[in-house]
């Protein structure tokens, strides 16, 4: 509490507002206000807009993805991989097992608590995506699809946004915001009213982002404490919980990224392979070890397919394709701001073939071991006990595992890792913030990190309150659409240059070769 106190007591003193900040946090206040005092008509409009979105613009979802897939593979295959994200024998700054973690924690986190045994439930039982619900094949169908939609889509996404701000600030030397990542195509406007606009929206999709996940982890957090020591989940245990995790979180966040992030992304890991391998021997073993392999060959066997797979002759096909690989491409996208952020924070010294192949596999190979072991759960006690497809998403995991030996312990276990996924996630993101709002510093001011996790706990909050969760939700699906056209002139600018310095380097790349320190960037310099 003494670090708050010293932190919040120079903010006037230490930290001028910048005009992004200000309009950026007058901006998400603004919409919070509106959510408060117009739930229903706003929830009305971003539903419509959401889904305008989703439904006519899919293909364009679809399209955008894959082609960042086939990038980040082209990058790891070609010489441009050997390039290191640093000076020439710089050394990662943290070890490979940590950085694992922390980029886990930040990317998936308490979404992969919360959809774990909720989402393969509502594919094979309530919505499959074309099998007769609750049979073997829709059960396969679950599985594959949930795969598809937390696997290698989704970390590239992450990764290729990661990429770009790593290069570019460590390589390059450039302030760590999205707006320098587009240099390479409009050169010194990107640090005017252009650039700032483009900080702007990133800080939005962040806020946005951290807030509704505030909200729904509280919810989760409460059911699982409402189980454990039968104390309702009310309003009142909600705000009490964001509170808790609010405190916690920015003592970690003033703490800074060595001390607290690290430190918890260990704990979370640890506690997460615990509670995967023990669902794993509690559950039927060698089933879900079946499932695993089966689903991992199914799931590269239709890789393509579902990559490129709209529902165009099938209209409830479609639909479910619009309801949730649309829906995910659109989230993750809203998300690449904030983790790209973080994972290219810690991402210094690896070389781009290390980064992109750790980024894309090692977290994709855990979601599936992990989907694997609670989407069998799921299926057996929904064999036993149908109803559970009705329970609400955050309780279907103690629902499940409240039918297994050992429940109460690994329902203590499971709340404290949602707890700790929330103060990680929302520490990761606070810090993203206070890094955007101060010209792209990587040693954002304490109390900017203060300031901003209050702000979007009091949003988080606020829209608790009033039920507004929904409605910001959608906010965050329309504000991935244009934020997209951001990322397809990222990845434009980023192939650009590293073309340029594989040109300079020779064919075959020598990572010792760099340019001096302040060296200008050739390909826009010269055209500015």
């Amino acid at each position: 509490m003494k670090q708050l106190k010293q932190a919040y007591s120079s903010i006037r003193r230490r930290y001028t507002p910048t005009g992004v900040f200000l309009s950026a946090a007058g901006t998400v206040v603004l919409m919070a206000l509106a959510s408060a005092a117009l739930p229903g008509p706003l929830q009305t409009l971003t539903n419509h807009l959401s889904y305008s979105i989703i439904s006519h613009f899919g293909w364009y979802y679809l399209l955008l993805v894959s082609a960042i897939v086939v990038l980040c593979l082209f990058f790891i295959l070609t010489p441009m991989g050997r390039i290191r994200l640093g000076n020439p024998g710089s050394k990662p700054e943290y070890s490979r097992l940590s950085w694992l973690a922390m980029l886990f924690s930040a990317g998936m986190g308490i979404g992969l608590v919360f959809f774990g045994a909720a989402e393969p439930l509502s594919h094979f039982a309530v919505a499959t995506p074309q099998a007769e619900p609750g049979s073997q094949e829709a059960l396969a169908d679950a599985l594959r699809y949930t795969f598809f939609h937390w696997g290698i889509h989704a970390w590239a996404i992450y990764a290729i946004v990661a990429l770009a701000l790593a290069y570019f600030k460590f390589r390059k030397k450039e302030p760590s915001l999205l707006s320098m990542t587009l240099k390479p195509l409009f050169g010194r406007t990107m640090e005017r009213f252009p650039g700032k606009l483009v900080d702007y929206v990133c800080i939005i999709t962040t806020a946005l982002g951290v807030a509704t996940t505030l909200g729904f982890g509280a919810a989760q957090i409460g059911s699982g404490l409402e189980y454990l020591v039968q104390v309702p989940n009310t309003l009142q245990l909600q705000l009490g919980i964001i509170a808790a995790a609010t405190i916690l979180f920015l003592l970690s966040a003033v703490s800074g990224v060595d001390k607290g992030v690290r430190m918890l992304s260990n704990i979370n890991i640890a506690l997460a392979v615990f509670l995967v391998a023990a669902a794993l021997f509690l559950g039927p073993t060698v089933q879900i070890l079946n499932t695993l392999v089966d689903t991992l060959g199914s799931y590269l066997q239709n890789f393509v397919r579902m990559s490129f797979r709209t529902g165009a002759f099938n209209a409830v096909r479609q639909e479910w394709i619009e309801q949730w690989t649309i829906f995910y491409w659109a989230w993750w996208l809203s998300w690449s701001p904030f983790v790209g952020m973080f994972i290219a924070r810690i991402s210094k010294g690896r070389t781009i073939r290390e980064f992109l192949t750790c980024v894309l596999l090692i977290p994709t190979l855990f979601s599936f071991l992990w989907f694997s072991v609670f989407g069998i759960l799921a299926s057996e006690t929904y064999a036993a006990y149908p109803l559970i497809a009705q329970m609400p998403s955050e309780q279907v995991l103690f629902g499940i595992l409240q039918t297994y030996p050992a429940s109460t312990a690994l329902s203590v276990i499971t709340v404290l890792l949602l707890f700790i996924f929330f103060i990680t996630s929302a520490d990761s993101a606070t810090f993203v913030l206070s890094i955007l709002s101060e010209k792209g510093s990587l040693m954002p001011h304490d109390s900017v990190k203060i300031v901003w996790g209050l702000l979007v706990s009091l949003i988080a909050g606020l829209l608790l309150t009033i039920g507004g969760l929904a409605a910001l939700q959608n906010a965050m699906i329309i504000a991935a659409f244009p934020f997209s056209f951001i990322v397809i002139l990222m990845m434009i600018a980023l192939y650009i240059e590293l073309s340029h310095e594989q040109r300079e380097m020779g064919l075959y790349i020598k990572p010792e070769t760099y340019p001096p320190k302040n060296a200008p960037f050739r390909s826009y310099e010269e055209n500015s």
